[in-house]
């Protein structure tokens, strides 16, 4: 897999920047360079400035990257949801049973995340701390109908589907596979985030993890004579 994955470019949408970050060291920098800074400092007070002095390089430079932090945001995002969805293709591609498929995919999509080396810019435990804590400020915004419109956030509604399709293929009669799917994945950000900071609003812990407990309420919640 780890081959397989090196090979693999992650297709993000051309309007999200204004020149892609994978054609050069200096655009591998920015983003590498502004994870490290949005983990240690928080999206509200990263900005352009510093990260240009961060990178020894002219604010204006990062500019004729992303039009501003806002796009820069939407690009991590997207970029953490299409390489999270290769990690969750490449694990359920073969497996015929509906119920195991299902429950791969929940693993995929809900375990603790760790360092893939196949993308040495890109520090995927750091970016996954900043979906946790940032993602929700790229769509809270007056604008989100219009990006949606011009497919900002076509990865991660495509990431929702594939889910969908594992819950409509293990229980064709349950009603609510697209709520169900985007549960999971908005709701395994959140319960990270509360262990995190409020761990008395929730079960999860050091011994109880987000994948038993979305597992457990997927499959509770389809046909139980489908998975037992």
């Amino acid at each position: 897999m780890e081959r397989l994955m090196q090979s693999i470019r992650i297709g993000i949408n051309e309007k999200i920047y204004v020149k892609d970050p994978e054609s050069s060291d200096l655009g591998k920098r920015i983003v590498e360079q502004s994870i490290l800074m949005i983990d240690e400092m928080g999206f509200e007070s990263f900005t352009f400035r510093k990260l240009g002095e961060r990178i020894g390089s002219n604010e204006s430079s990062i500019y004729r990257y992303f039009e501003n932090k806002h796009k820069l945001l939407l690009y991590l995002a997207s970029w953490y949801w299409g390489w999270l969805e290769y990690k969750m293709v490449f694990a359920t591609t073969g497996i015929t049973d509906p119920s195991e498929k299902l429950r791969k995919a929940i693993e995929i999509l809900t375990q603790t995340v760790k360092e893939d080396v196949s993308f040495s810019h890109v520090n995927e435990v750091l970016l996954n701390k900043i979906v946790i804590n940032e993602y929700s400020k790229s769509y809270l915004t007056k604008e989100v109908d219009q990006e949606n419109k011009e497919g900002y956030f076509v990865i991660y509604k495509r990431l929702v589907n594939r889910l969908h399709e594992m819950i409509v293929a293990l229980d064709p009669a349950y009603l609510y596979p697209s709520s169900l799917a985007s549960t999971v994945l908005e709701g395994s950000l959140h319960q990270y985030f509360l262990k995190e900071h409020f761990p008395n609003l929730t079960d999860c812990n050091e011994s109880v993890t987000p994948t038993q407990y979305f597992t457990d309420l997927v499959f509770r919640t389809l046909t139980s004579d489908k998975h037992g």
